[in-house]
């Protein structure tokens, strides 16, 4: 449709093209200069002193993962309320994806049931700022034994801070993912972030086949490099992720004003910077909003998954909180280049369905 209001569009133009010209141009596209550079300013948006260019979110938290040498007879407490990759890459090692209930106004963990599942074969915790709204991390370590590592999913979270602290930074590990819904985006593409100069390394070795300075391998690996073209595309966004977060800010509140009292809105906790991946609200009659406002041209989704409605996990459960959020989440268009005439009518054919 001529009128259709896109659910994403990434905020790039002549700054990037100039900088992929540039690439293109040098001959040099995979694993140069741009890649350094990216990660030069992913890890100074998220307070680390590393950060690991990778070729997809995916690939971030694989590696993470592997990093810590998890694998068959351990546990990892997933959230059951996750798009699937947090669960998959856990079964990727041989390990066990422990799947705990989320709370369904918030969408991320339950810490209390976080507590109740961890057991003596647990891990690590993958815990998601999911939709870029920040999990509450001081509540998390306390959840949980000092020894267990905190890996962040921050894949929606570039931007967003825990009481002034950016995501991705809060963890042993932070994964980001640079995907087109994503506030900076790749096309594909992630990165791992630590301050560990040690885990920073392997992660290095991992994406590029296990290879070692010494051109030696000790742990056979895949390629998992992001190319610097790519990383072209994403550098100039880097450059202005503030101005990118205020841009999504302010659709966000837009959509506040309009919805407030009509549906259940999307927050973040006092102190918290919500990083606006997504808009999502929450709705009785979710589903058809979400087939008539298709139908009308306003590209809406789902939240995400519920893992244990998935033939992959559905050994677990029940989770109440996940399906409650399965059942009622839709997640309304989202980028900096919406006029005040497409939110009107997002949240006008929302309003129909309260």
């Amino acid at each position: 449709m001529s009128d259709a209001i896109r659910l994403a569009l990434p905020d790039v133009g002549e700054a990037e093209l100039a900088e992929v010209a540039a690439v293109l141009r040098s001959g040099n596209l995979t694993m140069g200069p741009k890649v350094a550079e990216l990660e030069e300013l992913v890890a100074a948006a998220c307070g680390v002193e590393h950060a690991v260019a990778v070729s997809n979110g995916t690939a971030a938290l694989h590696l993470a993962v592997l990093a810590l040498g998890i694998g068959a007879g351990d546990e990892v407490i997933v959230p059951a309320y996750t798009f699937p990759a947090t669960a998959n890459v856990v079964r990727l090692v041989g390990a066990s994806p422990v799947l705990v209930d989320v709370d369904p106004d918030t969408f991320n963990l339950d810490l209390e049931r976080v507590y109740e599942a961890v057991t003596v074969r647990t891990k690590a915790v993958l815990a998601v700022h999911l939709f870029g709204r920040p999990l509450d991390w001081s509540a998390l370590q306390d959840a949980v034994a000092p020894e267990l590592a905190l890996l962040e999913d921050a894949a929606g979270a570039l931007g967003a801070r825990w009481q002034g602290m950016p995501c991705g930074g809060l963890g042993t590990m932070g994964c980001l993912s640079f995907h087109p819904r994503k506030i900076v985006t790749t096309g594909e593409g992630g990165a791992v972030t630590t301050n560990d100069p040690d885990l920073a390394a392997s992660i290095r070795r991992l994406r590029h086949h296990g290879l070692d300075p010494d051109s030696d391998i000790a742990e056979p690996s895949t390629n998992y490099r992001l190319a610097d073209v790519l990383c072209a595309l994403g550098i100039p966004q880097l450059r202005r992720l503030d101005a990118l977060l205020a841009e999504r800010t302010r659709v966000a509140a837009a959509y506040t004003e309009r919805l407030a009292g009509v549906v259940e809105l999307p927050s973040a906790d006092r102190g918290d910077t919500h990083g606006w991946q997504a808009y999502v609200v929450r709705l009785d009659r979710r589903n058809e909003a979400l087939a008539e406002l298709r139908a009308e041209g306003i590209e809406v989704q789902i939240g995400t998954y519920a893992l244990h409605h998935l033939s992959a996990y559905r050994d677990q459960g029940p989770f109440p909180g996940a399906d409650a959020a399965f059942a009622r989440a839709l997640a309304l268009p989202l980028h900096s280049r919406l006029t005040d005439a497409e939110l009107d009518r997002v949240a006008e054919g929302v309003a129909r369905f309260a």
